[in-house]
């Protein structure tokens, strides 16, 4: 009876440590999903930083580098854990563990209330920094000698998300390079439904976008966006963690029962 019941400790130890392994792969899995998505930000959507002159969304991809990272590194030291079945170890994994599901559910619900709910406070104070500062970007920099980054990176902006302007196709009226005399066109090539060459010399609806709210009102809405994928992977990995922390519990003690 006693040899039946050591065996029947062991294969519960071994699906116990076989289940925390699964998770530890998921989690760390789940980690390089959300490092990648902070370098493709970076990568992929850097010139929009330029654009935005403010740290709101560098900021943001970095806090995803980071925490990618922080996930890989805690999967890393679950499956050392677990492998070498080290007790002290596994305590470190589970306050690892307890710390980021703390800071992910805050940051999870934090943004989703932002998304959701979009405080006047904090839905003006965005729209005034990102609108002031666009505006300034087209209008002084635009075409602009050394200021090739930002015209490319308005000239995208314009025709991913066909728009035209800060706000509006009048905002261009004030650009200084429109302004010169020289110059034939009353917006930019890229606020054309068809781009080509001088097809800016008219600003008919039929021929440019004419979206209202402009640039700045697509530009919030992908942030916000941003936002509220951020509360959703957060909350989701949070909870994942639940299922590891349980597992985790279990191994410690059932390591702590056993007398080998």
């Amino acid at each position: 009876m006693e040899a039946q019941g050591g065996k029947s400790h062991t294969c519960g130890m071994i699906c116990l440590k076989c289940l925390l392994l699964i998770f530890n792969v998921l989690f760390w899995l789940a980690g390089g999903a959300v490092l990648a998505v902070g370098v493709w930000t970076l990568v992929e959507k850097s010139d929009y930083i330029s654009l935005l002159n403010s740290s709101l969304y560098s900021t943001s991809a970095y806090l995803l580098i980071a925490a990618g990272a922080t996930v890989i590194i805690t999967g890393i030291i679950g499956c050392c854990a677990t492998l070498k079945e080290i007790k002290s170890l596994l305590i470190v994994y589970l306050v690892l563990l307890l710390c980021i599901f703390l800071l992910e559910i805050i940051a999870g619900v934090l943004a989703y209330i932002t998304y959701q709910e979009c405080f006047p406070p904090i839905c003006f104070q965005l729209d005034e920094e990102l609108q002031q500062n666009l505006k300034i970007t087209m209008q002084q920099k635009y075409r602009q000698p050394g200021e090739e980054s930002i015209t490319d990176a308005v000239d995208r902006l314009q025709q991913e998300f066909k728009c035209c302007g800060s706000q509006n196709f009048s905002d261009w009226k004030n650009n200084l390079w429109i302004k010169t005399p020289k110059n034939q066109l009353l917006v930019p090539d890229s606020c054309c439904k068809t781009p080509s060459e001088l097809c800016g010399r008219s600003d008919h609806p039929s021929n440019i976008y004419r979206l209202e709210g402009g640039c700045i009102m697509k530009l919030e809405e992908f942030i916000l966006s941003q936002f509220y994928i951020l509360s959703a992977v957060g909350i989701g990995i949070a909870f994942l963690q639940l299922v590891g922390m349980m597992f985790t519990c279990c191994l410690y003690h059932n390591l702590k029962e056993d007398p080998y």
